[in-house]
């Protein structure tokens, strides 16, 4: 049962007039988030209409960096009723009974008491913002905007105590140990040094026990502020900075695209095109099956969502072309992190946000490597299917013409993404709306998948969900990154790599070493905002290109998902095809062998990537 199902059960189980009550409320709350991303797709669409007869609409911009705010702490609210904020949970996976409840009660405690910090924080920030007297647009003050922030955290923190049990006295329970630790905060029992180290095992413990990892991130930001008699209230300037930035609208609306297409039947469609076209000769099915999960993985952001749609699909394909089920396994498990680096791809552009390079040209680093990361995971998928020449088809003409003929609008949206992307004719985040919008004209218009009552506003919040979650990590990351910062972290590091590493090639050794283990354990997201800053000093005093330097770590970090023992790709893999985790490991290990010595070619040989923006410029 996910989430959601679990959410309509305990409604279910609620007497009649309050489960009305609450149906009701929870439609008016996804409505509302699908609203808002509406109106994110369709601002920078009118914004270029009118751009070809006039200046185009004042502040259009600002509007819209404001609409990912509030589509980021909606969707975090809505992720927090329904209990989907991302969140580690490695050690409850082996707890049973009162135990894995205690677990939840204690981690449920210290993520509200973190939560209410963050929403006192903001609390702050909007008081000075208002002092300040600053206006969006039209006579709006700026501060009614941002008062979502206090808001939905203050929303967020209840919501987590509400499900920390079915039974009050747990959840009293979980609300006594986060009051006790905010009265600790408020009125420490001893010197606040001796009280970090503490806090943070803690924290760490809550984490490991199933707390959010915006709690972690956000909850150690803060506690290192306090540490320092830092006021926190710079955890929630940061995020308002981030969440607010003019490029990162393209995040929720390429979101959406992935979404209207993995809940329509594109993804069927697509597997009949690729089967085709590629899988009639030797290694054909493992070929349809590499290029489908990059194509999904490209516009969903990450390989979690191309796991969980395509996963139940293409086993059987694969099994029925006479692949053993472990190879069979290994490569949906392999494949549904490939293209991370291909344009439209989120992480890419969240790398060039945060280093300040041209999301196009990162784009066009990332093109060759992606290549040869689907050609390694190609040429492993044709060697593990030699024993399928036995069973192929041969080519039919036909089929392959009904194929793509039925999927002839599906295909056309990669090109529609970078057609926007590099034609100059629209900004990223443009780009991102007109990819979005064409992705809804498919599903819901031209091929009719979903309803557009019925279905679309569904699928909408369903991202709007995914986004709020990420946001919420992104905002309280670069809080985290900001501590950092202030306490000159990424400056000794660099000093202490002047003395102890003199060699470029050493330093990204250690640092895809470094990075298979940290994207094994932290969220793709977190991880570019807390560690892309304190590499960036490194590398430029080594002499490494920003963009080379981008590719290496996004690589690193697609590589990661296979890596054990909790690699994202396991555990969905695991959860989607109901196998054993140490069986979709083992499955895992060759390609894992494989792809990271595709990771050690794109880090060796700097051409591989630098070669299609040189020759560009």
């Amino acid at each position: 049962m996910n989430p959601g199902d679990q959410s309509a059960a305990s409604i279910a189980a609620l007497p009649g007039g309050e489960a009305v009550l609450r149906r009701w409320w929870h439609c008016i709350e996804d409505h509302a988030l699908a609203l808002l991303l509406g109106v994110m797709v369709l601002l920078p669409l009118v914004e270029i209409g009118l751009r070809q007869v006039s200046s185009g609409i004042p502040s259009a911009p600002d509007f819209l960096r404001h609409l990912t705010l509030l589509v980021g702490m909606l969707g975090g609210v809505v992720a927090a009723r329904d209990g989907r904020l991302l969140a580690l949970a490695t050690a409850t996976a082996l707890l049973r009974g009162r135990w894995k409840a205690l677990a939840l009660v204690f981690n449920t405690g210290v993520a509200a008491a973190v939560t209410a910090f963050l929403c006192v924080a903001s609390l702050q920030f909007v008081a000075q913002e208002r002092e300040g007297g600053g206006v969006l647009a039209y006579g709006i003050p700026l501060w009614t905007v941002q008062s979502a922030m206090p808001v939905g955290f203050g929303i967020i923190c209840l919501r987590l105590i509400w499900r920390a049990a079915a039974t009050w006295w747990r959840r009293t329970f979980a609300l006594a140990i986060a009051a006790s630790l905010i009265l600790a905060a408020v009125f420490p029992p001893a010197e606040i040094a001796s009280l970090t180290l503490p806090a943070l095992a803690a924290l760490l413990a809550a984490t490991l026990l199933g707390a959010p990892i915006f709690v972690a991130l956000g909850g150690a930001a803060m506690i290192l502020f306090w540490s320092r008699d830092v006021p926190i209230t710079a955890v929630s300037i940061e995020h308002y900075g981030l969440v607010t930035n003019p490029a990162l609208p393209a995040i929720p609306l390429f979101t959406l695209a992935g979404y209207f297409m993995t809940e329509g039947g594109a993804s069927q469609r697509l597997v009949r095109v690729f089967q085709a076209l590629v899988g009639w000769f030797r290694g054909g099915p493992a070929i349809a099956t590499v290029l489908i999960c990059a194509f999904f993985t490209s516009f969903t952001g990450g390989s979690g969502v191309t796991i969980l749609a395509l996963g139940g699909l293409l086993m059987p394909v694969l099994v029925a072309a006479r692949f053993s089920e472990r190879d069979a396994l290994g490569l949906v498990t392999g494949a549904g992190s490939l293209g991370v680096l291909l344009p439209p791809c989120l992480p890419v552009i969240l790398y060039a946000i945060l280093a300040k390079v041209d999301i196009r040209e990162m784009f066009i680093a990332g093109l060759v490597p992606a290549l040869l990361l689907i050609a390694m995971t190609g040429a492993w998928g044709i060697w593990a299917g030699r024993k399928s020449d036995e069973s192929r088809q041969r080519f039919d003409l036909r089929e392959a013409g009904r194929a793509l003929w039925a999927a002839k609008w599906e295909l056309m949206l990669p090109v529609v993404a970078i057609v926007a992307l590099f034609s100059g004719w629209a900004t990223p985040v443009e780009a991102a709306a007109v990819t979005a919008f064409y992705a809804f004209l498919v599903a819901a218009l031209i091929q009719r998948d979903l309803g557009i009552l019925k279905d679309c506003p569904r699928v909408m919040a369903e991202a709007g969900v995914l986004v709020g979650g990420i946001l919420l990590i992104l905002g309280v990351a670069l809080g985290f990154t900001n501590y950092l910062v202030d306490a000159q972290i990424p400056d000794r590091l660099a000093e202490w790599s002047a003395v102890h590493v003199q060699s470029r090639w050493v330093f990204l050794l250690g640092l895809n070493i470094a990075l298979l283990f940290i994207g094994g354990l932290v969220e793709i997201y977190a991880a570019i905002v807390v560690v892309v800053p304190l590499l960036l000093p490194i590398g430029a005093r080594l002499g490494i290109d920003p963009l080379h330097l981008g590719i290496i770590f996004l690589a690193n970090m697609e590589l990661s998902f296979l890596a054990p023992p909790i690699g994202l790709n396991l555990l969905l893999a695991s959860y989607r095809l109901n196998k054993p985790i140490f069986e979709v490991t083992r499955a895992v290990l060759p390609l894992l062998g494989i792809r990271f010595i595709g990771v050690l070619l794109i880090t060796y040989i700097p051409w591989i990537t630098l070669m299609l923006p040189e020759w560009l410029r």
